[in-house]
């Protein structure tokens, strides 16, 4: 497996794409949108510095790296050879399974077709194919260059083969595989969201502020970062989206988006990538401020 194709030049596509390219695979990355590819080979370019800076990796594989990376914004053109895609797309049902009804008839036969979901059932999506046991999902954690672990999701009719060939090809980007069964929200989500949106009920209930809860399990918990600040960092837009996919595919209401994310959403508050969430983003500020909104509640 040589030829690794990348849909989406998004934070996550980007960062997929960065890791393959950097363990010496050729990568195709793909987006409709130039604009989206140049801001993504930029961000790839920026992150491989901090490498360099950090002594991660020498100058030469910053070179390489880039150079394995070409950007192509037609689909059938930037995967009609590759041994594997990877799309990286939106937390859309509607919206991926057009993209792997394209991918059945542009790819190899031999090709794996791989979904980045957080939560959508990887059996639905391999039901728009003819290739049901080459479908899987590569659940990659942000930020991808860095972060060890790789959910493996398999369908109901993924291949044993198919499998084995996800965690061996993970491994070797120095990546810790961890298989896990086809259910709404897989592992990572199905017990992370509800956390986020307990804190967010948390939230709108009184019971503390913005970074008093983030202390609180920061610092008592030893989390990187407390829930909302992750939220942010995910793009409340997303976690609405896997929860309703946890609300439905479920059958249970305490999968229900707190109110007041669904409020945030609305009025345009995704998290940091909107520059507002939990939290106010300002470009050069050295240290994030809790958004102004919840200073006036």
């Amino acid at each position: 497996m040589k030829k690794i194709s990348i849909i989406g030049a998004g934070t996550m596509g980007s960062g997929i794409a960065h890791t393959f390219a950097q363990h010496g695979f050729d990568v195709q990355l793909i987006d409709k949108q130039p604009q989206a590819l140049e801001n993504a080979l930029e961000t790839i370019e920026k992150n491989l510095q901090r490498q360099l800076d950090k002594g991660v990796i020498e100058k030469e594989k910053v070179r390489e790296t880039l150079k394995n990376i070409q950007p192509e914004s037609h689909l059938q053109k930037g995967v009609e050879t590759a041994d594997l895609v990877v799309e990286a797309v939106i937390e859309d049902f509607d919206t991926k399974a057009e993209i792997f009804e394209q991918l059945d008839t542009f790819c190899l036969k031999t090709c794996i077709l791989s979904s980045n979901t957080s939560s959508i059932s990887i059996g639905k999506l391999a039901s728009c194919t003819k290739r049901p046991e080459k479908v899987i999902g590569m659940h990659f954690m942000n930020p991808v260059p860095l972060m060890k672990l790789v959910e493996v999701i398999a369908g109901i009719n993924t291949s044993p083969e198919t499998k084995k060939t996800i965690v061996t090809l993970a491994e070797s980007l120095d990546k810790s595989p961890v298989l896990v069964q086809d259910f709404p929200g897989f592992i990572a989500n199905r017990i992370l969201m509800p956390m986020i949106n307990e804190a967010i009920y948390s939230l709108q209930e009184g019971v503390a502020g913005v970074k008093e809860i983030d202390q609180i399990m920061h610092l008592g918990m030893a989390h990187p970062m407390g829930p909302l600040e992750l939220a942010d960092f995910i793009g409340l837009d997303v976690c609405l989206s896997i929860l309703k996919v946890l609300q439905e595919g479920l059958g249970s209401n305490k999968y229900a988006p707190c109110p007041l994310l669904v409020k945030l959403v609305n009025a345009g508050y995704l998290g940091k990538k909107s520059g507002a969430g939990f939290y106010q983003y300002e470009s050069g500020a050295k240290q994030k401020e809790v958004a102004g909104y919840f200073n006036h509640q």
